[in-house]
């Protein structure tokens, strides 16, 4: 059984090894870094769907494989889409364009880099959706089921944002002011929210009584929380919109909570 959990765990990384290759040329042949972003959501989506369905000792896949197969087929898709539908708007993702103007004559060397460490950091999260689809625990479920329904309410609740975001942005009306209607209202990030809400999912399927590798699925969520909320997610945006729109963007941090959903402030960031 272990030797089988290796195997699965070195080929995840040497398929993101290589997706994330292919990310960095698309992006050397067409200055659009964000279908780097778009690559490496279809790449953990691809790689995470393949690997629940990696078959055990040529066990019969299991309803379980299917339906974390299909639920990590469904974020990858949505997110995916959003993704390439706002890369083909843009020329380059804000934040890839800011570490491009830093490295200067360094950037195919070092954006090389970075996408394989993001490809390594992804490696935990693919590794939780192939831990929770071999769980043995015999047939689905209620677990499974309430798992299913966590990643359904996230992709929603994180394509509602989406859209609300879009749909402000779209209007000439609110040109240099802040989206702070719907979701937006009570969270800074309420896509980001839902993102990092989708990742318990596979714990909740994974971790059940002596199947102690299941409690490693805990990384995934951990993992998106510190990405999100300490690198690529919240920091490079917020700076970038307190550039772009100053006090409008300020007054907005000091009345509405930075992440997790909360009832807007009358004082004080909360």
């Amino acid at each position: 059984m272990t030797v089988f959990y290796l195997k699965a765990l070195g080929a995840i990384f040497l398929s993101l090894t290589v997706f994330m290759t292919l990310a960095w040329a698309v992006e050397r042949r067409t200055g659009n870094s964000g279908w780097a972003n778009t690559i490496w959501t279809y790449a953990v989506g691809l790689t995470g769907a393949w690997s629940a369905m990696f078959p055990a000792d040529g066990v019969t896949f299991t309803h379980r494989q299917w339906l974390v197969a299909i639920l990590v087929a469904l974020w990858s898709l949505r997110l995916g889409g959003h993704i390439a539908e706002r890369s083909a708007e843009t020329v380059k993702d804000p934040w890839y364009a800011a570490l491009a103007a830093q490295w200067g004559k360094d950037t195919p060397r070092l954006m090389f880099k970075r996408l394989q460490q993001q490809g390594v950091v992804s490696v935990p999260l693919v590794y939780a959706v192939f831990i929770a689809a071999h769980n043995p625990a015999p047939g689905l479920r209620a677990q499974d089921y309430i798992g299913a329904l966590i990643l359904l309410v996230a992709i929603i609740g994180e394509t509602v944002a989406d859209g609300q975001l879009k749909a402000f942005l779209r209007d000439p009306a609110n040109k240099d002011k802040v989206c702070d209607r719907g979701l937006w209202k009570y969270s800074r990030h309420p896509n980001y929210f839902f993102e990092w809400v989708g990742w318990f999912a596979y714990p909740v399927i994974a971790i059940s009584s002596g199947y102690w590798w299941g409690w490693l699925t805990l990384l995934a969520p951990l993992i998106m929380y510190v990405v999100l909320i300490h690198v690529s997610g919240v920091p490079p945006h917020e700076k970038r919109m307190l550039q772009s729109i100053g006090d409008a963007f300020s007054a907005y941090q000091a009345r509405t909570s930075r992440f997790f959903p909360l009832p807007p402030s009358a004082k004080g960031t909360p």
